[in-house]
């Protein structure tokens, strides 16, 4: 089958992004990543301290423009790369069930790796910036316990209907 809406989702520092770009490259697809959107829309913006009402107000306003463009490539039968995130079962379904109402197959793609292996990912992106790390700010061990506290893996029953597969990025893609 040939999936044209691929959701990307793993908790912090799993390696979601690198998959996706490898992904994108592979299958010929436009990828969207909520990272980039949200360093060149909001980061000179954001104030000091952070607040999660004002960064969960902007990520919505990114979830909707990022779907608006990426159903219209996909109506064009150009596959899809969401990467969102996607920690938490309701913002996974939201997107399925969008892509449902327009008729485009989706494929959900979980990036696993230890919590261990992670923040030891975490820790070293945070000691050096370059092109390919997305996030301008350091993600701090009380960040990462946080959202550790949001994730909630897809179901088995949730794999099944969005034709999941695992990916594991100990083995090096």
């Amino acid at each position: 089958m040939h999936y044209l809406v691929h959701l990307i989702c793993g908790s912090t520092g799993a390696g979601k992004t690198t998959y996706a770009r490898q992904l994108a490259e592979r299958i010929g697809a436009v990828r969207f990543s909520i990272d980039e959107w949200m360093t060149t829309l909001f980061w000179m913006d954001t104030p000091n301290p952070l607040r999660a009402a004002w960064s969960m107000e902007r990520v919505e306003r990114c979830y909707s423009q990022i779907w608006t463009v990426a159903s219209q490539v996909a109506a064009r039968r150009v596959p899809c790369v969401l990467d969102l995130g996607f920690t938490q079962a309701n913002s996974r379904a939201r997107f399925v069930g969008v892509a449902g109402e327009a008729d485009f197959p989706v494929q959900l793609h979980l990036v696993q790796l230890t919590a261990e292996e992670r923040w030891r990912r975490v820790q070293a992106r945070n000691s050096k910036k370059d092109e390919a790390c997305q996030l301008p700010f350091d993600v701090t061990r009380e960040m990462f316990d946080f959202v550790e506290t949001l994730w909630e893996p897809p179901t088995q029953e949730e794999m099944a209907t969005c034709n999941g597969i695992k990916v594991s990025s100990e083995f090096g893609f």
